[in-house]
Protein backbone atom coordinates (compact mmCIF):
# COMPACT_ATOMS: atom_id res chain seq x y z
CA UNK A 1 0.00 0.00 0.00
CA UNK A 2 2.77 2.51 0.43
CA UNK A 3 3.86 5.07 2.86
CA UNK A 4 1.17 7.47 4.02
CA UNK A 5 2.12 10.45 3.97
CA UNK A 6 2.03 12.22 7.10
CA UNK A 7 1.90 15.90 7.91
CA UNK A 8 2.99 17.47 11.16
CA UNK A 9 1.93 20.93 12.32
CA UNK A 10 4.60 22.57 14.87
CA UNK A 11 3.30 25.60 16.53
CA UNK A 12 6.24 26.21 18.56
CA UNK A 13 5.66 28.77 21.56
CA UNK A 14 2.81 30.63 19.94
CA UNK A 15 -0.87 30.77 19.99
CA UNK A 16 -3.61 31.30 22.89
CA UNK A 17 -7.00 29.73 23.59
CA UNK A 18 -8.68 31.91 21.46
CA UNK A 19 -6.35 31.10 18.78
CA UNK A 20 -6.02 27.94 19.60
CA UNK A 21 -10.04 28.01 18.92
CA UNK A 22 -9.82 29.14 15.91
CA UNK A 23 -7.00 27.11 14.23
CA UNK A 24 -8.60 24.12 15.45
CA UNK A 25 -12.04 25.15 13.85
CA UNK A 26 -10.76 25.33 10.70
CA UNK A 27 -8.76 22.11 10.96
CA UNK A 28 -12.16 20.34 12.33
CA UNK A 29 -13.98 21.65 9.27
CA UNK A 30 -11.53 20.98 6.93
CA UNK A 31 -11.91 19.30 4.02
CA UNK A 32 -8.78 16.96 4.97
CA UNK A 33 -7.29 14.30 2.59
CA UNK A 34 -8.43 11.28 4.75
CA UNK A 35 -4.75 9.26 3.18
CA UNK A 36 -3.16 11.51 5.02
CA UNK A 37 -2.18 10.98 8.32
CA UNK A 38 -1.97 14.85 10.47
CA UNK A 39 -0.56 15.77 13.68
CA UNK A 40 -0.90 18.85 15.55
CA UNK A 41 2.59 19.94 18.10
CA UNK A 42 1.26 21.83 20.89
CA UNK A 43 2.67 23.77 23.18
CA UNK A 44 2.56 21.70 26.58
CA UNK A 45 0.23 23.83 28.58
CA UNK A 46 -2.45 23.28 25.87
CA UNK A 47 -2.15 19.30 25.12
CA UNK A 48 -5.30 18.46 26.76
CA UNK A 49 -7.16 21.61 25.96
CA UNK A 50 -6.66 20.89 21.90
CA UNK A 51 -7.43 17.34 22.49
CA UNK A 52 -10.36 18.19 24.12
CA UNK A 53 -11.44 20.13 21.19
CA UNK A 54 -9.75 19.31 18.01
CA UNK A 55 -11.43 15.97 15.95
CA UNK A 56 -10.02 12.45 17.07
CA UNK A 57 -8.54 11.65 13.15
CA UNK A 58 -6.04 14.37 14.10
CA UNK A 59 -3.42 13.23 16.16
CA UNK A 60 -1.64 15.62 19.05
CA UNK A 61 1.96 15.54 20.00
CA UNK A 62 3.83 17.23 22.76
CA UNK A 63 6.70 19.82 21.59
CA UNK A 64 9.20 17.93 23.51
CA UNK A 65 9.51 15.66 26.76
CA UNK A 66 12.62 14.60 29.51
CA UNK A 67 14.23 11.11 29.42
CA UNK A 68 12.78 9.94 32.55
CA UNK A 69 9.10 9.01 33.78
CA UNK A 70 9.40 11.73 37.12
CA UNK A 71 11.56 13.45 39.41
CA UNK A 72 13.06 16.38 40.44
CA UNK A 73 13.52 17.86 37.07
CA UNK A 74 11.91 21.77 37.67
CA UNK A 75 9.94 22.75 34.25
CA UNK A 76 10.20 19.75 32.42
CA UNK A 77 7.09 17.33 31.27
CA UNK A 78 7.69 13.43 30.97
CA UNK A 79 6.50 11.60 27.85
CA UNK A 80 3.77 9.51 30.82
CA UNK A 81 2.22 13.36 31.36
CA UNK A 82 2.19 14.07 27.66
CA UNK A 83 0.32 10.47 27.31
CA UNK A 84 -2.19 10.87 30.18
CA UNK A 85 -3.46 14.38 28.87
CA UNK A 86 -4.06 12.90 25.40
CA UNK A 87 -1.29 13.14 23.30
CA UNK A 88 -0.37 10.45 20.96
CA UNK A 89 2.73 11.95 19.85
CA UNK A 90 5.98 13.75 20.66
CA UNK A 91 8.46 15.78 19.26
CA UNK A 92 12.12 15.39 19.77
CA UNK A 93 15.57 16.73 18.64
CA UNK A 94 13.85 19.60 16.67
CA UNK A 95 16.53 21.95 15.48
CA UNK A 96 15.73 24.70 18.10
CA UNK A 97 16.60 21.84 20.77
CA UNK A 98 19.82 21.08 19.83
CA UNK A 99 20.65 24.42 18.60
CA UNK A 100 19.15 27.15 21.07
CA UNK A 101 19.05 24.56 23.83
CA UNK A 102 22.25 22.84 23.47
CA UNK A 103 20.87 19.05 23.65
CA UNK A 104 23.06 16.77 21.94
CA UNK A 105 22.57 13.48 19.51
CA UNK A 106 22.77 11.21 22.94
CA UNK A 107 20.32 13.11 25.03
CA UNK A 108 17.93 12.85 22.18
CA UNK A 109 18.38 9.33 21.53
CA UNK A 110 17.86 8.95 25.55
CA UNK A 111 14.82 10.87 25.04
CA UNK A 112 13.25 9.00 22.25
CA UNK A 113 13.73 5.52 23.97
CA UNK A 114 12.28 6.24 26.40
CA UNK A 115 9.02 8.04 24.77
CA UNK A 116 8.71 4.71 22.45
CA UNK A 117 8.80 2.98 26.25
CA UNK A 118 6.00 5.21 27.34
CA UNK A 119 3.96 4.37 24.51
CA UNK A 120 4.19 7.53 22.80
CA UNK A 121 4.96 7.49 19.39
CA UNK A 122 7.57 9.92 17.76
CA UNK A 123 8.87 12.49 14.89
CA UNK A 124 12.63 12.33 15.43
CA UNK A 125 14.55 15.35 13.59
CA UNK A 126 17.34 15.96 12.06
CA UNK A 127 19.04 18.19 10.13
CA UNK A 128 22.44 20.27 8.98
CA UNK A 129 23.26 24.38 9.86
CA UNK A 130 24.39 26.28 6.83
CA UNK A 131 28.40 26.15 7.78
CA UNK A 132 27.45 22.49 7.58
CA UNK A 133 25.54 22.54 4.29
CA UNK A 134 28.15 24.88 2.39
CA UNK A 135 31.34 21.87 3.64
CA UNK A 136 29.72 19.43 2.06
CA UNK A 137 28.74 17.45 5.15
CA UNK A 138 25.15 17.54 4.89
CA UNK A 139 25.26 13.76 4.59
CA UNK A 140 27.97 12.94 7.62
CA UNK A 141 25.34 14.90 10.10
CA UNK A 142 22.38 13.71 9.53
CA UNK A 143 23.95 10.11 9.06
CA UNK A 144 25.45 10.48 12.46
CA UNK A 145 22.23 11.97 13.95
CA UNK A 146 20.03 8.83 12.61
CA UNK A 147 22.89 6.59 13.73
CA UNK A 148 22.12 7.79 17.60
CA UNK A 149 19.15 6.91 16.96
CA UNK A 150 19.04 3.19 16.31
CA UNK A 151 19.62 1.47 19.86
CA UNK A 152 16.98 3.66 21.21
CA UNK A 153 14.78 2.64 18.54
CA UNK A 154 15.73 -1.01 18.44
CA UNK A 155 12.53 -2.81 17.16
CA UNK A 156 10.07 -0.12 17.16
CA UNK A 157 10.37 1.65 13.73
CA UNK A 158 6.37 1.80 12.85
CA UNK A 159 6.34 4.02 16.22
CA UNK A 160 8.59 6.49 14.44
CA UNK A 161 8.32 9.00 11.65
CA UNK A 162 12.27 11.03 10.74
CA UNK A 163 11.96 15.21 9.88
CA UNK A 164 14.57 15.98 7.74
CA UNK A 165 14.89 19.79 8.59
CA UNK A 166 18.00 21.32 7.18
CA UNK A 167 18.37 24.30 10.18
CA UNK A 168 19.34 26.54 7.60
CA UNK A 169 15.48 26.30 5.90
CA UNK A 170 13.84 27.17 9.03
CA UNK A 171 11.94 30.11 9.62
CA UNK A 172 14.35 31.83 7.25
CA UNK A 173 11.74 31.50 3.89
CA UNK A 174 14.90 29.63 2.36
CA UNK A 175 13.36 26.07 1.04
CA UNK A 176 15.78 23.13 -0.28
CA UNK A 177 14.75 22.53 -3.73
CA UNK A 178 12.80 19.81 -3.92
CA UNK A 179 15.70 17.94 -5.81
CA UNK A 180 17.99 18.84 -2.92
CA UNK A 181 15.23 17.51 -0.43
CA UNK A 182 14.57 14.67 -2.50
CA UNK A 183 18.29 14.12 -3.02
CA UNK A 184 18.68 13.80 1.13
CA UNK A 185 15.82 12.11 1.60
CA UNK A 186 16.89 9.15 -0.80
CA UNK A 187 20.20 9.22 0.78
CA UNK A 188 18.91 8.66 4.40
CA UNK A 189 16.70 5.70 2.82
CA UNK A 190 19.80 3.97 1.31
CA UNK A 191 21.55 4.53 4.75
CA UNK A 192 18.66 2.60 6.99
CA UNK A 193 18.96 -0.03 3.94
CA UNK A 194 22.93 -0.57 4.79
CA UNK A 195 22.20 -0.10 8.69
CA UNK A 196 18.93 -1.11 9.64
CA UNK A 197 17.40 -3.89 6.72
CA UNK A 198 15.54 -2.81 3.55
CA UNK A 199 12.03 -3.79 5.13
CA UNK A 200 13.04 -0.74 7.72
CA UNK A 201 14.00 1.49 5.10
CA UNK A 202 10.63 0.84 2.93
CA UNK A 203 8.51 1.75 5.49
CA UNK A 204 10.19 4.74 7.05
CA UNK A 205 8.28 7.60 6.71
CA UNK A 206 10.64 10.53 6.16
CA UNK A 207 9.63 14.03 6.43
CA UNK A 208 10.88 17.41 4.90
CA UNK A 209 10.35 20.67 7.33
CA UNK A 210 11.54 23.92 6.54
CA UNK A 211 9.63 27.06 5.19
CA UNK A 212 7.06 24.62 3.89
CA UNK A 213 4.03 26.47 2.68
CA UNK A 214 1.17 25.75 0.32
CA UNK A 215 2.96 27.23 -2.57
CA UNK A 216 5.88 24.76 -2.38
CA UNK A 217 4.20 21.79 -1.18
CA UNK A 218 2.30 20.40 -4.25
CA UNK A 219 6.00 20.25 -5.91
CA UNK A 220 7.78 18.58 -2.71
CA UNK A 221 5.09 16.03 -2.05
CA UNK A 222 5.40 14.62 -5.49
CA UNK A 223 9.32 13.71 -4.90
CA UNK A 224 9.27 10.11 -4.42
CA UNK A 225 11.05 9.96 -1.07
CA UNK A 226 9.18 12.54 0.78
CA UNK A 227 6.31 11.48 2.79
CA UNK A 228 5.11 14.44 4.18
CA UNK A 229 6.06 17.58 6.27
CA UNK A 230 6.86 19.07 9.41
CA UNK A 231 5.82 22.97 9.60
CA UNK A 232 6.30 25.46 11.48
CA UNK A 233 4.75 28.67 10.80
CA UNK A 234 2.72 28.13 8.24
CA UNK A 235 0.43 25.72 10.45
CA UNK A 236 -0.84 28.40 12.20
CA UNK A 237 -2.51 29.90 9.05
CA UNK A 238 -5.51 28.48 7.28
CA UNK A 239 -3.06 27.56 4.38
CA UNK A 240 -1.95 24.27 6.53
CA UNK A 241 -5.00 22.87 5.16
CA UNK A 242 -3.46 22.87 1.92
CA UNK A 243 -0.25 21.87 2.69
CA UNK A 244 -2.21 18.58 4.43
CA UNK A 245 -3.70 18.18 1.00
CA UNK A 246 -0.41 18.71 -0.88
CA UNK A 247 -0.89 15.17 -2.15
CA UNK A 248 -4.08 14.99 -3.60
CA UNK A 249 -3.19 17.78 -5.71
CA UNK A 250 0.27 15.99 -7.43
Amino acid sequence: MGRKFIVGGNWKMNSDKDQIAEIVKNLNSGPLDPNVEVVIGVPSIYVAFVRSILTETIGVAGQNCWKVAKGAFTGEISAEMIKDVGAEWVILGHSERRTIFGEKDELIAEKVAHALEAGLKVIACIGETLEEREAGQTEDVVFRQTKALLPAIDTNWENVVLAYEPVWAIGTGKTASPQQAQDIHASLRSWLTSNTSSEVAENMRIQYGGSVTASNAKELAACPDIDGFLVGGASLKPEFLDICNAQVMC
